[in-house]
């Protein structure tokens, strides 16, 4: 008889006996654990008892539309709709027929409804016919003007937008673009309107002078970063003043850089030889600074993604302390970015004087380019070529703009808003990317899988 004070005393004898109530009472815990190895093997390969080798790889075409919409030029894209979309807001509200169609809407809605669309769809139909084709023109030639004056707005941009975007690739951010594009302009005008060479020779060697004098005025803040730490941006901030003051001077002192005989702060007129040659005729603005900037855009790309200098740059501006420890003399990749940088708007101020404004030029020769080059290199994610199409938009709504304004009536600053609403848009990724239900660009990432749970599931 077994004992009811002693719990021992009730279990079977015998080895039998002890085993099957081992494995009674051990078994739950067996099947719990089976259990949740196939809940976590059919969480991770799609389906219970599935191995993560019968999971069929997703198709190009998935692959290609996941790749495409966690990039970032997608975002770029998506930055310049939403900042359309902000600007259709605000020309509808400046519009005098929508102001008072707003007085009765519950009336008559669809007056309002129509005026909106007619105030929106006539501005950016003057935008397009402003800045790509015009179709009230009689002959082709005409109708493609507004393409050649894009064309010739974005040449300066591209040039500036390049230099900017190849200092952001070394880590360094130059806001100096309108000095060095006055010091260019400054060297390029005074060889071009000072000296008598034969042409193409007297274009050359102002061209040559002005890279050269933008890069050495770029070079001095590259040179004080290098040598004792000053930071790029103060310093290239007090060389624009120190640029537009010195030249302002120029321009008003006899002999210099003013005009004989005048009291005006201009320049003479530049000569013939000097001038860059138009590319499509006298009727067209379109001059040989576009050829050369899409020159600069090969040699820029071919710099960053085929030399080892680009190799340097792109290591500095990863990480400087990676790039010293690998033996990269970094303070040199600081100075030599600056010099190529500084060049580039260089060509951005030689084109304005060599090109655009040849009848002579004044301290305001820079346009505020120097300023929108940061914008384009940004949009164009500090890519050149992606510099380069953000380049065409904006020298797009520069042409466009003029004519939205004497077509529809539209202010020009809603160009200028929607510019601003770009940048801001491509400073916020996650806010384009929850408008539009992007997918995270961290799922882009291959999940790494347990291999222990796959055996075990095998």
């Amino acid at each position: 008889m077994s004992d009811p004070q002693n719990p021992e005393a009730a279990r079977p004898t015998g080895a039998s006996g002890d085993l099957d109530a081992d494995v009674a009472i051990e078994e739950p815990d067996a099947v719990s654990s089976e259990q949740q190895t196939a809940a976590d093997a059919a969480r991770t390969t799609g389906g219970p008892g599935t191995a993560a080798a019968d999971v069929p790889p997703p198709s190009r075409w998935h692959t290609m539309l996941h790749q495409i919409a966690t990039g970032n030029a997608i975002i770029s894209v998506l930055a310049v709709v939403l900042a359309l979309l902000v600007g259709a807001i605000m020309i509808a509200f400046t519009d005098e027929r929508v102001q008072e169609t707003a007085g009765y809407f519950f009336a008559r809605p669809t007056d309002m409804l129509g005026a909106i669309w007619d105030s929106v769809a006539g501005a950016y139909t003057a935008l397009f016919q402003g800045a790509i084709y015009n179709f009230r023109r009689d002959t082709f030639l005409a109708g493609i003007r507004p393409l050649t004056e894009t064309l010739t707005f974005a040449t300066p941009l591209i040039a500036g937008g390049l230099g900017v975007a190849l200092a952001f690739r070394v880590g360094m951010f130059n806001i100096g673009g309108r000095g060095q594009m006055l010091i260019a302009a400054s060297v390029a005008g005074w060889i071009g309107f000072g000296f008598d060479l034969p042409w193409g020779l007297h274009m050359l060697v102002a061209l040559i002078g002005g890279l050269v004098g933008g890069a050495l005025w770029a070079g001095i803040a590259g040179l004080l970063k290098a040598r004792t730490g000053a930071h790029e941006v103060i310093v290239t901030i007090m060389l624009n003043y120190v640029a537009f003051y010195l030249v302002s001077w120029l321009l008003r002192t006899p002999g210099l850089l003013q005009a004989p005989g005048s009291s005006n702060p201009k320049t003479p007129a530049m000569k013939d030889t000097a001038i860059f040659p138009a590319l499509l005729g006298p009727q067209f603005n379109l001059h040989f600074g576009f050829v050369l900037v899409v020159i600069a855009t090969v040699v820029v790309w071919w710099i960053l993604s085929r030399s080892s200098l680009g190799f340097r740059f792109r290591a500095v501006g990863e990480n400087p302390n990676a790039a010293r420890v690998a033996g990269i003399n970094v303070r040199n990749m600081y100075v030599y970015a600056m010099l190529i940088s500084g060049a580039l708007l260089g060509l951005a101020g030689v084109s304005q004087v060599l090109g655009t404004v040849t009848t002579g030029f004044t301290a305001g020769i820079d346009a505020g380019i120097g300023f929108d080059a940061i914008t384009v290199a940004l949009l164009g994610r500090s890519t050149p070529w992606g510099t380069f199409i953000a380049g065409l938009l904006f020298g797009a709504f520069k042409a466009g703009g003029f004519s939205m304004q004497a077509a529809e009536g539209v202010p020009i600053e809603i160009v200028l808003v929607v510019q601003s609403l770009i940048v801001l848009f491509i400073a916020a990724p996650p806010l384009v990317r929850t408008i539009f239900r992007l997918p995270d660009p961290a799922s882009r990432r291959r999940a790494v899988p347990n291999v222990s749970q796959e055996v075990k599931v095998k």
